[in-house]
């Protein structure tokens, strides 16, 4: 969602995303990933959440699911932007990480298949460090903004600083983000007191009813992305730690960010997600498996499950 917020903040993209979606690239990944590099000294990023936009008959599948209640913290919210735009996400949230989940025509102007990823600071201050980084990894104009939330007064508060590598994609972009001393102030955001000076963490930004339900985390996140989205992914996630190495049959995966993000590269009418995978708080002895819509959920046996999501074929 907050792909399409950042596009309103920045210059005359109103005009200029359709040239550059005319330009997309298609085909194999770039070389300028294709090597793994040493990680740096200190996690700077971490697995923050995804989304995705779906098919309406899976996104309703979702959205009405009794199981999904029993399974996580799971809830509808409609959230409204500064510029006072909105979006209806269903969120699957856990201890340090989330899932959010749209359907065909919750967005405007973005299709089945569109998708993003946010990754975010633990300490006060990393977002600065991973902007210095970024020049050295080739990203010289980095995209800088700041997000902020309405709870129904009509007035914003400052919700995260964020920074993107590029205004330029196709159907997918990863950004980083840092929560604001604001927002964990205000008491309408929920959020819970630092457990060390200059904690800005996901932990303490997330509520805790996953203790109540079986999703804890989510441990792996597979997407299909164009080539040149997965080049302006890769850098951002070299600069706040991640080690990223080629995948056997194409794309990228990256570890040491709390998650285990999988980045395909396909021609862009395949992109979209795949699957995620959580670890539970604990083991279930035997496997239920929920249909949903064109997606399916796997739940056990042991602690972990695994949601797939089917290929959407569009010309």
């Amino acid at each position: 969602m907050l792909l399409r917020r950042k596009l309103r903040m920045t210059l005359a993209l109103a005009v200029t995303l359709a040239a550059a979606l005319v330009g997309a690239t298609e085909g194999g990944a770039s070389t300028a990933h294709a090597e793994e590099k040493p990680p740096r000294e200190r996690q700077l990023l971490f697995y923050n959440h995804a989304y995705g936009v779906v098919d309406r008959e899976t996104a309703d599948a979702v959205e009405h699911s009794r199981y999904l209640r029993e399974f996580a913290d799971f809830e509808v919210r409609t959230t409204t932007g500064a510029d006072g735009t909105t979006w209806t996400g269903r969120y699957l949230k856990g201890r340090e990480t989330y899932l959010e989940l749209f359907g065909a025509g919750d967005l405007p102007d973005t299709p089945i298949g569109g998708a993003g990823l946010a990754v975010s600071t633990e300490r006060d201050g990393d977002l600065a460090t991973v902007l210095e980084r970024l020049p050295e990894l080739g990203v010289t104009d980095p995209l800088e903004f700041r997000q902020t939330r309405d709870f129904g007064d009509g007035v914003p508060v400052p919700w995260f600083d964020g920074v993107f590598t590029t205004d330029r994609y196709d159907t997918f972009g990863t950004w980083a983000m840092e929560y604001r001393p604001e927002y964990f102030a205000d008491p309408r955001g929920g959020t819970e007191p630092p457990s060390h000076p200059g904690d800005v963490g996901r932990e303490r930004y997330l509520p805790d009813a996953y203790r109540d339900r079986l999703m804890r985390d989510v441990a792996s996140v597979r997407i299909a992305v164009t080539a040149r989205d997965l080049d302006n992914t890769v850098p951002l996630l070299r600069a706040g730690g991640f080690v990223v190495r080629p995948a056997a049959d194409g794309g990228v995966v990256a570890d040491r960010g709390g998650t285990t993000i999988r980045l395909d590269a396909v021609p862009r009418e395949r992109v979209g997600l795949r699957q995620f995978t959580f670890v539970l708080n604990e083991a279930v002895e035997k496997r239920h498996v929920e249909r949903l819509g064109r997606s399916t959920l796997a739940v056990g046996p042991g602690a972990r499950a695994v949601w797939r999501f089917e290929e959407h074929e569009r010309g």
